[in-house]
């Protein structure tokens, strides 16, 4: 067989962006495609669409923005980087200073605390030495003790007023309602019990010596308090009875200062991370605009304009890239020139050859028919001799007209006479001009899906040279069984697929299959009278009419050429209502595993069901309901032999030659 390889499936499926890997959103409509007991979704699918495509929707542009902008993904990385390391900086910071105000509040407390507790002290001694003298004088004997409490928390709180507060309270952690016979005493307007917490109150109780721990400071019961530090220590009074002093310390100046230093560091974290954003953006730009400017230059050369060169300055690196870039497009520019000077001078050689050779043949086949018509005079070796001129005089002009037609493709005048047409009317033309061949061969011809118009809008005599060469190709590759045509519309597409059961490809020759002159065993000559360039031409049909020619075949498992054409004129394909993979082929039927022989048609050989005897040939059966929305092959599937597999040959065959016209 011959050509250029078939055509890619365009729109079977789409790459993995750059990002590596699937999207979030696909990972999660495939997971939600399913059920908990791998059950399909059912009635859910729709929903679940709808709201998957509605949160993606206005996340697009930024994700299409992401993979194709650089510049957007460095500046956003560097961003997101820089606002990192400045909240771990600003945490440490904080945290340092956080501490550090503790440690001197914690100091400075416990340094105003003592001097208060020592005021105290001082203070009962005094006052129990003057109630003393009072009374070795004749005078009042034990003093008022709630008064004098009082008045010593008024006097420690007076040179701390808004630094610190004092509380006086009963010795014993459990009472918390009275000193001795009195309640409690504090300064300003906070509540005594509730600021000072209970835990404090026994470590008090229960030791000598000054203990700290954190408190809040509580106006009411149900204020919820400013955080305060308090200190506090078990002493006595005038009377000589044991009751608690307490210092509470708030934090309201540290909290000042640390949410001045937290402001400090948002906005200076702010600043910095915009101005290394505005950076990046900067520095990147000088590196992609020139990546940008190549890119430009490269989709013109692509397109033709050879002229195109990039503007180069100075002399660093982007400007030595520029010049290598220069030097390589001026190369290019003349290595196209001169391929495609070569071209057309082969092209013209290979037309003017063939005019040529026109006139000459003319006058050859008209000599080799006298001679064919008279070699009844001839003996036998001279007559057979006349019969092989006439033979091979008819194929050297069937390969002239292939090379000109060739020629046309090659040189870009082929031109497209498109109109609607039905292509059932096509085949039926094909498959009568090649019943004759098929009832030497032995094989029954078997249209399906013609019951319904395929209508579509082609070249109708391009179309039928194409499934004539692959109907006659499948006859005389089909080792006597039957070939199936089958035709398909749906959507936008229609389909027609020749399949027969033959020896089938071997692994790579799909690909190779419509290369020209290609054969797959080269030491065998060409005898089947073919030219080995039809479908080479065949598929350069199908590609002027915007469709897909594809094969796919399996050894000893057949064969299968599957034409794709779009119903209008100009439209793009995005898939084929008929697989490329027949549904009976050794891996859709599952037979590589189990080893169950493949169905046959009567003669041995793998095949549809058999018809009864009074189906004529030509026989057009209900057609299979054709999935718009099936993925087409990529037209090179060829399916391997698994080993020790049945040959489902007939017996005796041999291998055969897989060349074809």
């Amino acid at each position: 067989m011959s050509g250029n390889g078939a055509a890619p499936e365009r729109g079977a499926g789409r790459p993995v962006d750059s990002t590596g890997g699937i999207s979030f959103f696909r990972r999660l409509w495939r997971a939600a495609r399913l059920l908990p007991d791998g059950a399909a979704a059912g009635p859910v699918h729709p929903v679940l669409r709808l709201y998957v495509r509605w949160v993606r929707q206005p996340l697009l542009p930024a994700m299409r923005l992401w993979r194709r902008n650089i510049q957007v993904r460095v500046v956003a990385t560097t961003l997101l980087m820089s606002l990192g390391v400045v909240l771990v900086l600003g945490v440490v910071v904080i945290g340092q200073m956080r501490n550090g105000l503790l440690d001197a509040k914690r100091h400075a407390s416990m340094s105003q605390a003592e001097g208060g507790f020592k005021a105290a002290r001082d203070a009962a001694d005094a006052a129990a030495d003057r109630s003393q003298d009072a009374a070795q004088a004749g005078g009042r004997g034990l003093p008022d003790s709630g008064a004098w409490l009082t008045q010593l928390v008024q006097q420690l709180a007076s040179g701390g007023q808004g630094v610190y507060h004092v509380v006086a309270l009963s010795a014993d952690a459990t009472d918390t309602t009275s000193v001795g016979t009195r309640g409690p005493r504090a300064s300003g307007d906070i509540d005594p019990e509730q600021s000072v917490p209970v835990e404090l109150r026994r470590k008090v109780d229960s030791a000598n010596g000054a203990f700290e721990t954190p408190a809040s400071i509580k106006r009411n019961s149900s204020d919820e308090g400013a955080p305060a530090l308090a200190v506090g220590k078990r002493l006595y009074d005038v009377n000589g009875k044991p009751y608690q002093l307490y210092y509470l310390f708030p934090f309201t100046q540290e909290e000042k200062s640390l949410k001045l230093v937290k402001t400090t560091l948002a906005t200076a974290g702010v600043f910095v991370v915009l101005l290394l954003g505005a950076i990046a953006w900067l520095v990147v730009r000088q590196i992609v605009t020139p990546v940008r400017m190549a890119a430009g230059i490269s989709e013109r050369l692509a397109a033709g304009v050879l002229q195109e060169r990039m503007k180069v300055t100075g002399e660093d690196d982007i400007a030595r890239l520029g010049e290598a870039f220069n030097k390589m497009a001026q190369n290019l520019q003349v290595k196209i020139q001169q391929l495609e000077e070569l071209s057309r001078m082969q092209r013209r050689f290979v037309s003017d050859v063939s005019h040529e050779l026109r006139t000459p043949l003319t006058t050859v086949r008209m000599a080799a028919e006298v001679i064919h018509e008279a070699r009844e005079d001839f003996d036998p070796i001279t007559a057979r001799s006349a019969e092989l001129l006439y033979g091979q005089v008819d194929r050297f002009e069937s390969l002239l007209s292939d090379l000109l037609e060739i020629s046309r493709f090659d040189a870009g005048a082929a031109a497209l006479e498109a109109e609607p047409v039905d292509l059932r009317d096509v085949v039926n033309r094909v498959v009568d001009a090649a019943l004759p061949l098929a009832d030497r061969k032995g094989s029954r011809l078997l249209v399906r899906g013609a019951e319904q118009p395929v209508i579509a809008e082609a070249d109708a005599r391009r179309v039928e040279r194409v499934l004539r060469n692959l109907v006659v190709n499948a006859v005389e590759h089909g080792d006597g069984r039957d070939v199936v045509v089958r035709l398909a519309v749906a959507g936008g597409a229609v389909a027609v697929a020749v399949r027969d059961y033959g020896v089938g490809l071997k692994p790579g020759e799909a690909t190779r299959v419509f290369n020209r002159f290609w054969r797959a065993d080269p030491a065998r000559a060409r005898t089947t009278g073919g030219t080995g360039l039809g479908l080479s031409i065949a598929v350069e049909d199908a590609r002027l009419h915007g469709g897909w020619l594809q094969a796919w075949g399996e050894p000893g498992g057949g064969s299968q050429f599957r034409l794709t054409l779009p119903r209008t004129a100009g439209d793009s394909l995005r898939g084929s209502p008929i697989p490329l993979e027949p549904e009976d082929s050794r891996r859709n039927r599952g037979l590589n595993e189990s080893g169950v022989p493949l169905a046959t048609s009567g003669r041995g050989a793998p095949g549809p069901a058999p018809l009864p005897a009074a189906v004529p040939a030509q026989t057009r059966n209900v057609r299979p309901e054709a999935d718009p929305t099936a993925l087409p092959g990529s037209g090179a599937r060829v399916v391997t032999r698994p080993a020790g597999a049945r040959n489902d040959n007939a017996a005796g065959s041999g291998p055969q030659d897989r060349s074809r016209t």
